[in-house]
C-alpha cells in the first residue's frame, strides 16, 4: 500500500487528479418548533382553571354564613415531648424544677388539658432503682398521658 493516499470519502478525483469538493446545490430544510404538545399543555390549563372557577362560583351560591375571627394567627404547633429527669437520690425534674410525684402529676395534668397528646420522655439514672422511674411513669399514667418514652444509651462494644 505504498503510495497511495487515503482519501475522505467526500471528495472527488478529476480527470487531471485534483482533489475536489462537492458544494451543497441545495438547501437544507430549516428546522422547525413542533407547537402540537405546548398547545395542548395550554388548552389543559385553560379547562382546569374554567373548571375551578365553575367550584367557586356555586360554592358562593350556597347560602351559608360562615363565622368570622377577629385576628389571624396561625395555629400553633405541637409542643415537645416534656423531658422528666430521675436522679440517683430519687429527686425529679421537669423543665429545670424539681417536684414531688404528686406536683409532677399535677403539672402533666394541666399540660394534658392545654394539648391532649402530650408526650412525655422519662430519663432515669442508670445507677438508681427503677422503683423510681416506675413511680414517675405511674404519675405520667395517673395524669392521663399515654405517649410516653424512656431514654436509654447505648452500650459500646468491647473491641
Amino acid at each position: 500500500m505504498e503510495g497511495k493516499v487515503e482519501r475522505d470519502p467526500a471528495t472527488r478525483q478529476t480527470k487531471q487528479g485534483c482533489l475536489t469538493m462537492p458544494l451543497k446545490t441545495h438547501l437544507d430544510e430549516q428546522p422547525t418548533l413542533n407547537l402540537t404538545p405546548m398547545i395542548d399543555i395550554v388548552f389543559l390549563l385553560i379547562i382546569f382553571f374554567m373548571v375551578g372557577t365553575k367550584f367557586t362560583e356555586l360554592e358562593k351560591k350556597i347560602q351559608l354564613e360562615v363565622p368570622e375571627v377577629g385576628q389571624l394567627n396561625a395555629l400553633t404547633a405541637a409542643p415537645e415531648q416534656k423531658v422528666i429527669n430521675i436522679y440517683r437520690d430519687g429527686s425529679i425534674t421537669m423543665d429545670r424544677q424539681t417536684l414531688t410525684v404528686d406536683e409532677l402529676t399535677a403539672r402533666l395534668a394541666e399540660a394534658r388539658r392545654q394539648y391532649a397528646d402530650v408526650g412525655v420522655l422519662v430519663r432515669g439514672d442508670g445507677e438508681g432503682p427503677f422503683q423510681n422511674v416506675a413511680r414517675v411513669l405511674g404519675a405520667c399514667r395517673q395524669a392521663g398521658v399515654s405517649e410516653m418514652g424512656i431514654s436509654v444509651r447505648l452500650a459500646r462494644r468491647p473491641e
